[in-house]
């Protein structure tokens, strides 16, 4: 199959309700019993006890006596916000390496699937979710750990004759790292393949499907669906109209298929106006020089409210390259909420998002969602913001509100709240400059673009059904 053909399936399987390799009473219970049977063990411990991670004087900074995998830095931001010089200073996650997020899909009794994995992460708050085909840094796929090589590897990186259907570096969370990237990759193979019994085949429908579950379908996973290219197919009048009968959507439908509204330049010169007048000033320093953070009781914490800590861990876990292993997370202070209003607008779909500056970004700002508040947020709400409260204390217009986790790798339990709202348009009269409306064909060119959109908006996009 051609590119055009094989994203027409990809649509179809969004589509498809009915048929697919397994039900999806199945998938659940194959995750339970996972769950029911796997041995985790996970004890929060003191660095002092920890004999491969260690605090190292010399440089500040958190590490293991390999000095690999990552480390724990301080980091001071000096910026001006409002007419007032404002300072940030917290612990920062320094991953230079770029992991590897890949999912296989394939063509299975005419519909296509995704081969995704239940694995789980030391932090998650679940156990087991559901990942990417494969999902592993470049010390565990390079195997610096000394544990095994992990599934599926060879198919992204020996091509051979798949073909490569989205290929993007992409964030990950920049209040935690700093300049932390991705690559987000889902090849298409037509061959059978042998599926472990970590794996399952399901359609994008039923991963969509699962999403509406607190906490299952991970973060890797949505950032991955989030890329896929749907505004930049091709479909023949015959395609478009079979797709037009299967959306529920109409206006999102329109928004992907038939509008071409240049946003660009627009979106770009906002952007562009901040990385070249910005005032901010980023430094890398000892984690005891930091303001306000001290270790208290095997906690490395900030003596005032801050959003996150850190805290050190000694992790059993059966069924992975490495099975046991230490290493500090970062544990959040309660839950963020991430939301994003929508509106049917001109026969498109269009999503309100905003300029998001934050101390860890690649490249200084990244689009994000309307509202993306931590638990503990130093910030006042605006009139969005408080319209955006209001509309859920009303439960008025949601689409889609859930509890989901981030990163369990580096993060230890962190859920939070996604919400998309649908408004209408006139309901917001005077937008602030770091606002703007897009339409939905735009944020999927946008994500095709590296280091553009932030996590948080393309996990929130990831949830959008047909």
């Amino acid at each position: 199959m051609n590119y055009n053909n094989i994203m027409f399936e990809i649509v179809l399987s969004l589509l498809e309700k009915q048929q697919s390799a397994d039900t999806l009473q199945n998938i659940l219970l194959w995750i339970k019993q996972k769950n029911k049977n796997l041995k985790v063990d996970i004890e929060k411990i003191s660095l002092e006890d920890d004999k491969f991670w260690y605090y190292d004087k010399n440089d500040g900074r958190i590490k293991n006596i390999n000095n690999t995998f990552f480390s724990i830095a301080g980091i001071k931001v000096i910026k001006c916000q409002n007419d007032k010089i404002v300072r940030i200073e917290q612990p920062i996650i320094l991953q230079e390496e770029i992991g590897l997020l890949g999912i296989i899909c394939r063509k299975i009794n005419g519909v296509m699937h995704f081969l995704m994995q239940a694995k789980i992460e030391p932090g998650n708050v679940n156990k087991i979710q559901i990942s990417p085909t494969i999902q592993a840094t470049k010390s565990n796929f390079t195997q610096k750990h000394g544990g095994n090589k992990p599934a599926y590897l060879d198919y992204f990186i020996n091509r051979n004759n798949n073909i490569i259907l989205i290929d993007q570096l992409q964030s990950e969370q920049s209040s935690r790292f700093l300049k932390k990237r991705n690559r987000n990759i889902i090849i298409y193979i037509e061959d059978d393949i042998e599926v472990l019994p970590s794996h399952k085949w399901m359609t994008l429908y039923q991963i969509k499907q699962l999403m509406c579950y607190e906490n299952l379908v991970n973060m890797d996973t949505r950032t991955v669906l989030s890329c896929l290219p749907f505004s930049r197919c091709f479909f023949n009048k015959e395609q478009l109209h079979i797709l037009e009968q299967k959306f529920s959507d109409k206006y999102l439908f329109r928004s992907i298929f038939n509008f071409d509204d240049n946003k660009f330049p627009e979106i770009f010169n906002k952007l562009n106006n901040y990385k070249m007048l910005g005032d901010q000033k980023r430094q890398l320093i000892s984690l005891d020089k930091l303001k306000d953070w001290q270790f208290i009781n095997n906690e490395f914490i900030c003596t005032k409210q801050y959003p996150f800590k850190v805290v050190f861990c000694k992790i059993l876990i059966e069924g992975r390259e490495v099975k046991e292993w230490t290493q500090p997370l970062f544990e959040a202070n309660g839950s963020a909420l991430f939301g994003l209003f929508c509106c049917d607008n001109l026969g498109k779909k269009e999503f309100l998002i905003k300029i998001k500056r934050e101390i860890g970004c690649f490249d200084k700002v990244e689009l994000g969602p309307t509202i993306q508040k931590e638990a503990i947020e130093f910030t006042t709400d605006n009139d969005i913001e408080e319209l955006f409260y209001k509309k859920i204390n009303k439960n008025e217009g949601i689409v889609f509100s859930n509890i989901l986790s981030e990163e369990g790798g580096r993060f230890y339990h962190e859920q939070n709240r996604n919400i998309i709202i649908k408004i209408n348009k006139n309901e917001i009269h005077d937008l602030d400059e770091d606002y703007i409306w897009v339409d939905y064909k735009t944020l999927c060119d946008l994500i095709q673009i590296n280091n553009i959109i932030n996590i948080q908006l393309r996990n929130l996009l990831s949830v959008l059904k047909g």
